[in-house]
């Protein structure tokens, strides 16, 4: 049981507005238990919408880049509920294979990640631990990314750190179609 409980149907028709707002047009769920949370302080909610959204819909990073940084930073975080969320529906839409998905969460030794990824993998690793980026990792980085797409990275992840944080802090429970966290 969360520690907020998540708004439940019916709801106002300005929420139910912002919820639909927050799921990607066509999807059969109902809103993520994370958003009907939120809504409990919609003005927050809405501040945290603009950055999610411009993360998720308006960023500069690839798709699977994307996805292998929130995979990476949710698995660290120990955040089962938000790495299902994304294992279920963005990351494959990103190109992300089952395989390296749980890599994501247990590195494995047969899965050969690129350079360019192996340098996120390695970042969000070290910002993890040390919140810092040793001057190899900001290296690596540089190697594949402008400076525009580093920032957005750091970005990414300490939003899906904080992202992160809430689903844990409110003992989250998965949602029912997400992908199960690896054991």
């Amino acid at each position: 049981m969360p520690r907020i409980e998540p708004i439940h149907p019916p709801y106002s028709e300005p929420v139910d507005r912002a919820l639909r707002r927050w799921m990607p047009p066509g999807v059969p769920h109902e809103p993520l238990a994370l958003f009907r949370v939120l809504h409990r302080n919609p003005e927050l909610a809405s501040r945290m919408f603009a950055l999610g959204a411009g993360l998720l819909g308006h960023g500069l990073l690839p798709g699977i880049d994307r996805e292998i940084v929130i995979a990476r930073v949710t698995a660290r975080a120990g955040c089962a509920y938000e790495w299902g969320v994304h294992a279920a529906t963005l990351a494959p839409q990103a190109g992300l294979d089952p395989e390296r998905l749980r890599a994501t969460v247990t590195p494995a030794a047969d899965v050969a990640w690129s350079p360019r990824h192996a340098a996120l993998l390695a970042a969000v690793d070290e910002l993890h631990d040390t919140a810092h980026l040793s001057p190899p990792a900001w290296d690596a980085l540089r190697a594949h990314y402008e400076d525009p797409q580093i920032l957005e990275f750091l970005v990414l992840a300490g939003w899906y750190r904080t992202i992160g944080y809430l689903a844990n802090g409110l003992l989250l429970e998965e949602e029912p179609w997400a992908v199960p966290f690896p054991a």
